[in-house]
């Protein structure tokens, strides 16, 4: 397992969120909602989009990030989404919540899968850090801390080998083993099988640094080509033009990681085929973790550098859908199978003067925002269920 792996998740997973909220709040039909409290505004879409992209890119969430680490479990990490999403006005039910965390890692899931070769994980956050600062709205310190990050990137990462980025590839296909939810958008394009399953093409751009397959070469002793056969490959594959650059700007050359919702389209996802494929994963995830109270400390102090926007005064706070009706919302939550529902981890600190000091430091060396915001406790579990951990037989 590489402990290098978690800032690459969560890039690339925040990228893959905001494409969706994007379109979201793109196709929000504002026409329906005027006689409604919650009415969406130009200037609303446009802060969220800063209060989010704002959130991720946070110099303290950075620096904590970035830190060698072993990946979080997919519950405790959708915990950072909730909070990073929920770091504006907006906000989602769990229903909502859960199908946005099945589209971001089911479309990350993928661009691994069809991944050149390992270093171009690089390549592939790269595009998602451009694609996000083309979001960001006459906010030029939110660019800044973008651009921060991807420098950070570079130092990070510029100089691994080819076996560490084989490493971290390892480490996030493991990640995402056995998540098979169906996506329409993938369904409709032909490039996920409607038992979850990935459809990986056989022809294509080969990776830089690699030759078109159809010839074999014979040496003799002393490593002199003596000579050379060819044979159909049975794909039809190219060269790249030029490798991908690697640089604060430049072409990137492949295109994984960009904005597939760039086209308003929809992006619903069917779970009904994906319980039976992730039951005994499920079961392994409720048994007893002797690291988990350890996660829960790392956890904790991650998400001590994130905070959620309260709405000022009378202001009301936004409501996403990411369903088309309020009713298909409820219905997907009644639905949803168990296998499927992610458990609820909350970051409440004040049963735990210490954990409560700790977090507390934490927050008083947070960067003062444009406005106030402030922590927003999601409920009374975390310590209670570190207390349980504690009381666990050896």
């Amino acid at each position: 397992m590489s402990l290098r792996t978690l800032p690459l998740l969560v890039l690339n997973l925040g990228g893959e969120m905001l494409y969706i909220v994007d379109q979201r709040l793109r196709v929000q039909n504002i026409a329906e909602n005027r006689a409604r409290k919650d009415e969406w505004t130009d200037v609303d879409k446009r802060r969220v989009m800063n209060d989010i992209i704002g959130g991720i890119f946070n110099k303290k969430f950075m620096d904590e990030l970035f830190k060698p680490q072993d990946l979080y479990s997919r519950n405790a990490l959708r915990v950072v989404f909730e909070r990073l999403v929920n770091a504006s006005i907006m906000r989602l039910n769990r229903s909502s919540m859960d199908k946005l965390y099945d589209l971001m890692t089911m479309a990350f899931k993928y661009q691994i899968l069809l991944c050149p070769r390992p270093k171009d994980l690089l390549l592939i956050t790269f595009n998602h850090l451009d694609t996000i600062k083309d979001f960001i709205y006459e906010a030029p310190k939110i660019v800044a801390q973008v651009d921060t990050t991807c420098r950070k990137l570079i130092d990070t990462y510029g100089s691994l080998s080819a076996g560490e980025f084989q490493l971290i590839r390892q480490t996030l296909l493991i990640f995402f083993q056995d998540i098979r939810i169906r996506v329409s958008i993938l369904l409709k394009d032909r490039v996920q099988n409607t038992n979850g399953h990935f459809v990986l093409p056989t022809s294509g751009p080969v990776p830089w640094g690699t030759e078109v397959p159809g010839l074999i070469r014979l040496f003799n002793s002393k490593g002199e080509e003596i000579q050379r056969t060819t044979f159909i490959s049975g794909g039809n594959y190219q060269l790249p033009y030029r490798e991908g650059s690697f640089d604060l700007h430049g072409d990137r050359v492949i295109k994984l990681g960009t904005n597939m919702y760039s086209i308003s389209r929809p992006m619903e996802t069917d779970t009904s085929g994906a319980a039976k494929n992730m039951s005994s994963h499920a079961k392994e995830n409720t048994a007893p973790n002797p690291l988990a109270k350890e996660e829960l400390n790392l956890l904790a102090r991650l998400m001590g550098s994130l905070d959620v926007k309260e709405p000022l005064g009378s202001e009301a706070g936004f409501r996403l859908n990411l369903f088309p009706t309020d009713e298909e919302e409820e219905l997907a939550a009644q639905s949803r199978p168990e296998e499927l529902m992610y458990q609820v981890i909350n970051i409440q600190a004040d049963k735990d003067p210490q954990r409560n000091e700790e977090l507390a430091r934490i927050m008083g060396e947070f960067e003062a925002a444009e406005e106030p915001r402030q922590m927003m406790s999601k409920g009374d579990d975390l310590l209670a269920m570190m207390d349980e951990l504690e009381g666990l037989p050896s």
